[in-house]
């Protein structure tokens, strides 16, 4: 049996690997997560998966990082959570970092686009592989069809994604509450965010008030990176801090570079106060997450073990993979834009599902390589 040491070292190898690879954002980081930690090695089941990406959907920060949390924690305890976390962020904090020093040193970013031309349809087809897997688990009943095919349609129309999950959760538990002839409420804990004022420490001439700063915003950020950008517009740019451009070249590294877009934070410490901003931003913006899945891991099973919170969990669980097939038509829109991309998302459909099925690591990269190349021909 292996030992303690060797599971946390297995942890290690497992979320720095996915680091290094986990592009497309968080519907396909947990995709590749799900064929690493629950296909391949089997930590947990298909369900208790399913669990805790409905309760990490509900709580502020990066889901896709707590996501690694929670899964180093199954495998290794608390050790575990830390080292998954640090694993996952540390390719995306190194890559923001050095290219933060490239665009403060010479003003501009080495090109990268014909690779990520190939990524972004490569991931689809990853997405869509773990949709159709959680899936599966999720949609129990006629009902839980009918309230997935809700959330898709108000996630496509334009509703918040919190919102969206928070209502269809607290729909299915009444509905189901009321089928069963129930009502025992006992235990009933809903994790939310903190929702406080953004008014933030605008002096930076101390790098130490750059940690608060971003603490503060992974303290109460939900949603993608859209949402993170109007933060820090408030923050920063409306500050006078850092101009728009900085900003949207800070946002755009954390989206093309592997990992969290929360990256960005690195990049925009090292703008704000040089390399020890950019240690202290990183460390703000990420350690709430890092606090919320250590007091949140503990209450998954006890939401699964009450009647009423199964039922909430379960329509959060199926309204998450709606989010996430709501995420992958919208990508496909923006990614598979002619017969190049097509010819992309057409051969990572078929490593997904055909006979000669590749890891998802591999997709990525066959994707990025095959990008480049068409991109050559023009």
């Amino acid at each position: 049996m292996a030992s303690g040491k060797n599971y946390l070292k297995e942890v290690a190898l497992v979320f720095f690997k996915l680091g290094l690879f986990a592009f497309g954002g968080p519907a396909a980081h947990i995709a590749m997560m799900e064929q690493e930690v629950v296909v391949k090695r089997k930590w947990m089941s298909r369900e208790h998966f399913l669990d805790l990406i409905g309760a990490t959907n509900l709580i502020p920060g990066p889901n896709s990082t707590e996501m690694t949390m929670h899964c180093g924690h199954e495998r290794a305890g608390f050790k575990g959570l830390l080292v998954a976390g640090i694993c996952f962020i540390f390719p995306a904090v190194i890559t923001t970092g050095t290219l933060a020093f490239i665009y403060i040193e010479y003003g501009e970013l080495p090109s990268v686009n014909s690779f990520m031309f190939g990524i972004k349809p490569a991931v689809l087809a990853i997405i869509l592989g773990a949709i159709i897997k959680l899936g599966k688990k999720a949609l129990k009943n006629t009902e839980l069809i009918i309230l997935a095919v809700l959330v898709l349609a108000a996630s496509l129309y334009g509703l918040n994604e919190v919102l969206a999950l928070l209502g269809a959760g607290i729909l299915g538990m009444f509905y189901f509450t009321i089928k069963s002839k129930s009502s025992t409420l006992n235990s009933f804990i809903l994790p939310l965010g903190l929702i406080g004022s953004t008014d933030i420490l605008s002096n930076f001439q101390n790098a130490s008030n750059v940690f608060w700063v971003f603490l503060k915003v992974g303290a109460v950020l939900y949603g993608s990176g859209y949402v993170l950008f109007a933060y820090l517009d408030a923050e920063l740019v409306a500050k006078g801090l850092l101009s728009t451009t900085e900003l949207l070249d800070a946002i755009a590294i954390g989206q093309f570079t592997p990992g969290p877009v929360l990256s960005t934070a690195t990049f925009i410490g090292y703008q704000l106060s040089g390399f020890e901003g950019a240690l202290l931003a990183t460390a703000g913006i990420f350690l709430p997450s890092f606090v919320f899945v250590a007091l949140l891991k503990p209450l998954v099973p006890r939401m699964r073990n009450s009647k009423v919170l199964r039922y909430f969990l379960d329509s959060v669980n199926v309204s998450a993979v709606a989010i996430m097939l709501a995420v992958m038509v919208t990508m496909s829109i923006e990614s598979v834009v002619d017969w190049k991309s097509g010819l992309i998302v057409a051969l990572s459909v078929l490593f997904t599902f055909g006979p000669r099925k590749l890891n998802p690591v591999w997709i990525i990269i066959g994707g990025s390589i095959l990008g480049y190349l068409l991109n050559l021909i023009g």
